[in-house]
Formats: C-alpha cells, sequence, structure tokens
C-alpha cells in the first residue's frame, strides 16, 4: 500500500484507541475508557499495525509497552487528536470567538481600551488579538477573522474600512543627535540610511522625489527593523501605533513634520464576515475619533 493510501486508510479511532491502550497499562481498561470492548480494542489496534505495518506494543500477561515505532506514533497521535480536539472547539464555539489579526501594532495607543471596553460591551464574544507577519495580518491564510492594516495593499480582495489616521513617527537610536529634536524633517531623512520593512511596513520610497531618495536597508519583520535602528546605522519611518506598542530601551520615536499620516483599515473576507465585524469597526473608529 503507499503512503497516501495509507493516510486514506487512518481514522481518529485508531488513534484513540492507542492512546487509550498505553494510556490505562491494559486492553481491559482501554475498552472502558472508550465505551467498548475488549475484542474491539484488539480488532482495531490490529487494524492499525496493518495500516502502518509496523507492530506498535510489546503486550505480556501483565503489561503493555510501545516498540521503538510505537514511541513515535504515539507522539504524533497525540498531535493529531490535540489538533481534531481543537478544530472541534473552534467550530463548535463559532461566533462567540473573535480573532483580530494585525501584523505590527494591532490598534496602538488605542489597543488596550479597545480590548477593556470589548469585555465589557461584548463578553459573550471572546476577542483574541494575534499578531502574524503578514501583509493581510493573517487574515488572506485564514487566522483571523478581521485585519487591522496601515501598509498599502490592494483592498479589492476584502471588504475594509477605514477607522483612523496616525501622523509618522521618525525612530532613532537614543544616542542620535536627532534624538535631542521634537520634529525631524521629511527630507532631511535623504541624507539617512532608511530602514524599510518591505513584507508589512508602511513606509516606500515614493515619499521623496526619485533624486532625494535616501538609502536603504530591508528588514522581515518588526524585531529586525527595532534591531537595525538601535544600532545608530539606520532610522525608520513609522505610524504612531509602532511607538505606543513597541516602546525600547535604546529607541526614541520623533514626529516627522511634513508626511502625510497613515490611514488605518480594518479588512474582512466580503462573503463571510464574522457577525461581529461591523461592532468592531464602529467601537474601533470611536475610538480613533475620540483621540484626534
Amino acid at each position: 500500500m503507499t503512503g497516501k493510501g495509507q493516510a486514506e486508510g487512518l481514522e481518529l479511532k485508531h488513534l484513540r484507541c492507542l492512546v487509550a491502550i498505553v494510556d490505562t497499562g491494559t486492553f481491559t481498561d482501554a475498552a472502558i475508557e472508550l465505551g467498548t470492548s475488549q475484542a474491539a480494542v484488539s480488532r482495531t489496534l490490529a487494524a492499525l499495525e496493518r495500516l502502518l505495518g509496523v507492530r506498535l506494543l510489546h503486550r505480556t500477561s501483565r503489561s503493555v509497552t510501545p516498540t521503538t515505532a510505537g514511541v513515535q506514533v504515539l507522539a504524533r497521535a497525540r498531535i493529531l487528536l490535540a489538533g481534531a480536539g481543537e478544530l472541534v472547539r473552534e467550530a463548535t464555539t463559532g461566533d462567540t470567538r473573535l480573532y483580530l489579526g494585525h501584523a505590527w501594532s494591532a490598534f496602538g495607543r488605542y489597543t488596550t481600551e479597545f480590548q477593556r471596553r470589548w469585555h465589557d460591551q461584548h463578553p459573550e464574544t471572546e476577542l483574541r488579538i494575534t499578531k502574524h507577519n503578514s501583509p493581510t495580518g493573517g487574515l488572506a491564510e485564514g487566522l483571523c477573522d478581521l485585519a487591522v492594516i496601515r501598509a498599502p495593499i490592494d483592498p479589492h480582495p476584502w471588504a475594509h474600512a477605514l477607522i483612523g489616521h496616525e501622523p509618522r513617527l521618525v525612530a532613532l537610536a537614543a544616542d542620535d543627535p536627532w534624538a535631542r529634536r521634537r520634529h525631524v524633517r521629511l527630507a532631511e531623512i535623504s541624507a539617512r540610511t532608511l530602514v524599510i520593512d518591505r513584507r508589512t511596513g508602511t513606509t516606500t520610497l515614493d515619499l521623496w522625489p526619485e533624486d532625494a531618495r535616501p538609502a536603504v536597508e530591508y528588514s522581515n519583520d518588526i524585531d529586525d527593523w527595532l534591531a537595525a535602528i538601535a544600532t545608530g546605522r539606520c532610522v525608520g519611518l513609522t505610524p504612531q501605533g509602532t511607538a505606543a506598542q513597541y516602546r525600547r530601551d535604546g529607541i526614541v520615536y520623533r514626529r516627522l513634520r511634513d508626511a502625510a499620516p497613515v490611514p488605518v483599515h480594518l479588512i474582512w473576507r466580503t462573503h463571510d464576515p464574522h457577525p461581529a465585524t461591523h461592532t468592531v469597526v464602529a467601537l474601533a473608529t470611536a475610538l480613533y475619533r475620540e483621540g484626534t
């Protein structure tokens, strides 16, 4: 039988049987645990061993212990069963849980207040805010129900709503000469090396004329971005939300005086929105409006 055929014949009941035998120590106790007969347990285990083509258990009149292959299969079985259980829980809880994704900084300085108000006003829906290094904050990957987006992306595949704007800041090493200033001008950045996150960042070279663009280094995520800035060899441009979420020793943020603010959007799947989608949009919009 091919590997594909073996996989197609494998059922969760086979794995549950193996785990029950090992955990209870006997076929009799495994049968009680599974609510079936001892003969059914023996048949199920035999079917699993035939399917995999290996012996999984050493059996004596007094004990049952896994073989070397059995130890490996048992470890994988526990992972698969846990995953199946989580899938069932996710499906059955359904709309009572809301996953909100983001790439860098969620709602920035409003994140904590959003969580508090959501808990107070909508206790029936558990909110989970999750970070994903993805241009869509995990939405395209199916990892969240809505996502907070600041980076320029094509919004057409998604439903979306503008919830607010954030001013741009300059991120600097704390000992940088500019750290003593309150503001930095956009044109001044041209004389520095700018670190840009091409995957999820909000900064592009289109902010400058073609003949006045800064030298560039590229990072892979927020941690790489911050590390490059902390060395002092680079500066970064970022929305205000980053400063709220990533206060790091050795890094300071200063206002960028003459650049347009960054729009903050919520995006979600057009044809399969979470029932709480518009409630999320309303609360987030209200927080940004209160902060202006």
